[in-house]
This record gives C-alpha cells, sequence and structure tokens, in this order.
C-alpha cells in the first residue's frame, strides 16, 4: 500500500493499494453515501465497513454532472436530515468524484467529505486537489468550488472490474502528469494492466505529482494551470460530441494538439510518445471537425484570464508554458492536428 500525505491548504491523507478500507478512521458523526452505480457491490462493502445507513446510487458518466441531478443529492441529503457534522463519501469514479465534492462544498454551506475513487482517472486527477464542479449546457466544469477531501481511499479492487478502455484512459491524466514533471517513468503505460504488479507504485508515483503542484497552488493561480494541459481542446471535443467521447480519450486528443502547439513555438518533438500514446488508447475517431465547430467552446473556458484564452504548452517534458496564443498559429496547428488524425486513422 502506498501513502501519500497532502499539507497544503488541507491536511489529508492518500492511501492507493488493496485494503484501504482498513486505513479509513471512525467516522465522527452521521453520515451518507453517494456511489455509482456500477460499483454498487464495492459501494456496499465501503458503508459495510464504515456503518452507513444513507446510499443513494446514481448512473456515472457525465451526465451526473448536471444542475438536474445535482439538486437531486441535495435534496436527498435534506431529506433525510444530515446535520452540518455529517460526512458525505463518494464512491465512484471521476464523474461521481466531482459532483460529490461540489455537493459536500455547498451543502449547509459546506460538509465533510471522504472519496473512494474507483476509476483510475479518479484516483490519479479527479479525487485529489480539491476541485469539484458540475457541468452547464455551455461548456464543462463551468460551476464548481475548491473544497478538499478529509481522506482518499483508492481500492485497487476495484479497478478489476472496470471494462479495458475505461482503465486505459484514466492513465492519460498520469501520462500527462510525466510530460509535466519531466518523468520518462510516466510515458510508459503500455504494459499497464489491472493486474500489473507496477501498478500501485505507478499510480502512486501519479498523483504524488498532482500533489506537489497543487500544495504549491492550491487555487490554481499560476503553476496549477499546468495541470489543464490538453484539457483545452479536450474539453471542447467532449462538449461537442455531447461527452460521447470519454474524459480521458478526450484529453489525449487534446495532448496530440499541444504537442504541435510546442513544436510550432520551437520545442521538443513530442509527437512520438503521443502518438504511441494514441496507438495504445485506441479511442473512438472523431468527426471531421472543424475549428469553427469547437471554437464557440473555447470562447466559454474556464481557463481564460479577461478575454484571452491561455494554452498549456509543452516545450519539452518538465518544461511548460501558459500564455495566450495567435488565431493564426492556432488554427495552423489545428490544421496539422487534423492531418496526424487522418495518418493514424482517427478522423472519420
Amino acid at each position: 500500500m502506498q501513502r501519500l500525505e497532502v499539507r497544503e491548504p488541507v491536511p489529508y491523507p492518500i492511501l492507493v493499494g488493496e485494503g484501504v478500507l482498513k486505513e479509513v478512521p471512525p467516522l465522527a458523526g452521521p453520515a451518507a453515501l453517494l456511489f455509482d452505480r456500477r460499483v454498487e457491490g464495492f459501494a456496499q462493502e465501503v458503508a459495510k465497513a464504515l456503518g452507513v445507513r444513507h446510499l443513494l446510487g446514481l448512473p456515472g458518466g457525465e451526465a451526473a454532472k448536471s444542475l438536474e441531478v445535482y439538486g437531486k443529492v441535495l435534496s436527498w441529503l435534506a431529506e433525510k436530515g444530515l446535520p452540518r457534522n455529517a460526512t458525505l463519501l463518494v464512491v465512484g469514479g471521476g464523474t461521481l468524484t466531482d459532483l460529490g465534492g461540489f455537493v459536500a462544498a455547498t451543502y449547509l454551506r459546506g460538509v465533510a467529505y471522504l472519496a473512494f475513487p474507483t476509476t483510475t482517472l479518479a484516483i490519479v486527477d479527479a479525487s485529489v486537489g480539491g476541485k469539484t464542479g458540475i457541468n452547464l449546457p455551455e461548456g464543462k466544469n463551468l460551476v464548481g468550488a475548491f473544497h478538499f477531501p478529509q481522506g482518499v481511499y483508492a481500492e485497487l479492487r476495484a479497478l478489476k472490474t472496470l471494462p479495458l478502455p475505461t482503465f486505459k484512459e484514466g492513465l492519460v491524466e498520469a501520462f500527462k502528469h510525466g510530460l509535466i514533471a519531466g518523468d520518462e517513468a510516466l510515458l510508459k503505460v503500455e504494459d499497464l494492466t489491472p493486474q500489473s504488479p507496477r501498478l500501485e507504485a505507478f499510480l502512486a508515483k501519479a498523483v504524488a505529482v498532482k500533489v506537489r503542484v497543487t500544495e504549491e497552488d492550491p487555487l490554481e493561480k499560476g503553476k496549477r494551470r499546468l495541470l489543464n494541459l490538453g484539457h483545452t481542446l479536450g474539453h471542447a471535443l467532449e462538449a461537442e460530441t455531447r461527452h460521447a467521447l470519454p474524459h480521458g480519450m478526450a484529453v489525449a486528443y487534446g495532448l496530440l494538439y499541444a504537442a504541435l502547439l510546442g513544436r510550432a513555438l520551437g520545442g521538443e518533438d513530442l509527437l512520438p510518445p503521443v502518438r504511441r500514446l494514441l496507438h495504445w488508447l485506441s479511442p473512438p475517431p472523431l468527426p471531421p471537425l472543424a475549428w469553427e465547430d469547437l471554437l464557440p467552446y473555447l470562447l466559454r473556458d474556464k481557463k481564460k484570464v479577461s478575454e484571452s484564452l491561455h494554452w498549456v504548452v509543452p516545450l519539452a517534458p518538465g518544461r511548460l508554458v501558459v500564455r495566450p496564443l495567435p488565431e493564426g498559429l492556432l488554427r495552423e496547428a489545428f490544421a496539422a492536428w487534423r492531418e496526424e488524425l487522418k495518418g493514424l486513422g482517427l478522423l472519420r
């Protein structure tokens, strides 16, 4: 079992391994548990281990991150009479983690919560760092709050029940962390499976990158923006496909675009490792998108500063810049991105 400690701005432990439920301290007050129905068996295991009686299951996926579902969960907590000293337990993947964290941040102006991530995406990214939120029809994660868990308990047995594409897509975020940290080991995802002996250490290493970045900049005023690498175009692709394209796969497409931007700015050629990632990931091919199809979502991106959209651009592993870019360069890179996708057989 791997144990990491977040120190700033709110201390909490992150445990990655098998048997993590034995490490959860007794709950101090009443509790409720929100879970993805796809992992109901594990959710029941968590509830039994911690003595939780109130459970609410939801369908997973981006549809869970809506105003309608958010309101439904708040009303459920209120109907159960959960008080201010309650703890919300959240069991599921990244979408449930985002939703549950935001519910905890806003119910009674904030209650404690514990995260039990059950996908690679949730372990490496969504459960760490205190970002919570939901989507609007106009774009992804446009409503949210920073609210930090009291603990993250990643039970790796849950990963063995995942469909292989779901397992793989979460490792895109680990790959991204490798580019940010300049850690070559995190760029080697192709041999990983839910049964891999090195999976536990690999995931802990990927989580540690995010912990370091978020401790330094918890509210995303500076360095934390690097974690958006690949996400600007990725979120636009998710929105344009009405979330038919899963998040990790959208980010992989976004990383390809970011690598092209980096090369255009004189950086190293990072296309070979990203091509290998896409080949291994085998995402669904994209429709023949035009720049104008994505522009409305880009213009509403939450990473805008004043009227400028800031792009995270990798110039080399461990060397990234965040800056606005001329539209002409963005369009040229988009044309090159389309050609890359055609060559990879990923553009319909």
